[in-house]
């Protein structure tokens, strides 16, 4: 414990965990999903799901990091031993998505210097297939070269991330945050206020708002709620359970995930006006309704927005560039959070310096990358994306909770730790939450889409594809996991059963 990286303070970590929690997700995904699952009636399962998964479960992963400091793998290994191999398989899995997340932060970064000239032309989506990324062209299963384009911000985005990573907790990922999430919100707050302004912003909003409340009894629509709270708060990463493991013995547990899980939703909410205000600008100059410019993902983004960002009558390259700027910061932090991962665990299992973790976790990560950096490389990002990040986070979120809920029984003393030390006191609403409602709820989610992906390949990618790059990725993460855990902890570390604050 002594000897353990701490946080220089409690605004430092909650700026590191907000940090983590807003990411791509939160501006490219959240707007299109409230608008396609009812408008402003999903807020309300959205807002139900907060309140019974996502954040019991921060305070579930707060908890457990602060109580048997360490990160994920040596968490559950002091949980029991049983149950390391969880810790390490949610550190693969991060492990893995931090292999392709930085190939689309430096995407990002190059759109914000396309920006100044408005490189990608009129027809932005034949810019980014063709043009850009190479793969309008390229056969799916195989790589091509790699893009120049893509392969030089990509290195730009690993150098600043393994800079920061490299520099420690306090000194690097709490100092960054300081830098990254308040100018996220103040560049996101200008493209907001200027999204507004734009002729047919109300379209927009109006879409995004008007609620639908036929959507309410829709299984899907209650899915998506539950399935955007767990992925857009980072829970089921290893990343909380790593940070709040370097929180001091006295802090506010509950507090802190209340925090972080409401201004990670206060940020939704707040993209979901930014972009659907520049939507409705974009459906109104185009004569057309808003579904026909509503997007999500890789296309909202690289897509959509250049040809919102053509439209606009002034300052066209000014907000081309804050809002991939946006992007940017919003990656960074993100993907500092999912890579501090694998070094915290590197740290603790194998007694390594922080500097040695960082270059062996960082520099094979960034080598992997190198893949995604190809031709071929979307569409390895989108398979491997969909299985590992949508299926094994869920995935190993639900193995999570049943673990620590039903299996090991550790539930009541983990109540009493937060109570300890926090002003909310937990009662029954928070072990129902996590002993009932989101094993069911998760459980009922995993299981429809594995369904799906089973009887409907996702994508519609050959099905030789899926299975080698999304079903065998997945697989090996687990196996690898299994793995670890079977290696002996170094001697100086008490790995099983002991409660270290």
């Amino acid at each position: 414990m002594d000897n353990r990286a701490q946080w220089g303070t409690r605004a430092g970590f909650i700026l590191a965990a907000v940090g983590s929690a807003i990411g791509l997700g939160n501006i490219w995904r959240f707007p299109y999903i409230a608008y396609a699952d009812g408008g402003g009636a999903f807020f309300l399962p959205y807002l139900i799901a907060l309140l019974t998964a996502g954040i019991p479960i921060l305070i579930l992963e707060f908890t457990m990091g602060h109580k048997y400091r360490g990160s994920s793998p040596l968490t559950f290994a002091r949980v029991s031993k049983k149950a390391e191999w969880l810790g390490w398989w949610q550190v693969l899995i991060s492990f893995v998505i931090s292999t392709y997340y930085a190939v689309i932060i430096g995407w990002a970064l190059a759109y914000a210097f396309f920006s100044f000239k408005l490189s990608w032309g009129d027809d932005t989506g034949g810019f980014l297939m063709g043009d850009y990324l190479g793969a309008a062209d390229t056969e799916i299963g195989t790589l091509g070269g790699i893009v120049p384009n893509v392969f030089i911000p990509l290195i730009i985005v690993w150098v600043i991330t393994l800079g920061v990573l490299f520099k420690g907790v306090k000194k690097g990922i709490e100092a960054a945050n300081r830098i990254f999430i308040p100018a996220l919100v103040v560049l996101f707050m200008i493209i907001v206020v200027r999204a507004l302004t734009l002729d047919g912003a109300e379209i927009g909003l109006n879409a995004l708002f008007k609620p639908d409340w036929s959507r309410i009894g829709d299984s899907k629509v209650w899915i998506d709620a539950y399935g955007q709270i767990f992925f857009s708060l980072s829970i089921a990463f290893a990343i909380m359970i790593t940070y709040s493991s370097y929180l001091p013995k006295k802090s506010d547990l509950t507090n802190n995930a209340f925090i972080t899980g409401f201004s990670n939703s206060s940020f939704e909410l707040l993209a979901g006006i930014g972009v659907f205000s520049a939507l409705g600008f974009m459906a109104k100059a185009s004569g057309v309704d808003i579904s026909e410019v509503a997007a999500d993902g890789v296309g909202l983004a690289f897509a959509v927005f250049p040809a919102i960002i053509n439209e606009m009558p002034a300052f066209n390259e000014v907000f081309g560039f804050l809002f991939f700027t946006s992007l940017v910061l919003a990656g960074l932090s993100s993907l500092v959070s999912i890579s501090e991962t694998y070094i915290a665990a590197f740290q603790d299992k194998f007694n390594i310096s922080r500097t040695k973790a960082v270059a062996i976790g960082g520099g094979l990560s960034a080598l992997i990358s190198i893949l995604y950096a190809t031709k071929g490389g979307l569409y390895l990002l989108d398979v491997v994306d969909h299985f590992v990040l949508s299926m094994g986070v869920g995935l190993s979120g639900l193995v999570e909770v049943i673990l620590i809920a039903w299996v090991f029984r550790k539930v009541k003393s983990l109540q009493g730790h937060a109570n300890e030390l926090s002003d909310i006191r937990l009662g029954s609403w928070w072990v129902i939450c996590l002993t009932v409602i989101t094993p069911l709820l998760l459980g009922f989610m995993m299981i429809k889409n594995v369904y799906t992906d089973i009887i409907q390949p996702y994508g519609g990618y050959p099905v030789s594809f899926l299975v080698t790059y999304g079903w065998v990725a997945l697989g090996l993460t687990l196996v690898a996991g299994f793995l670890f855990a079977a290696r002996r902890w170094n001697n100086d570390v008490d790995a099983h059963n002991k409660e270290v604050s």
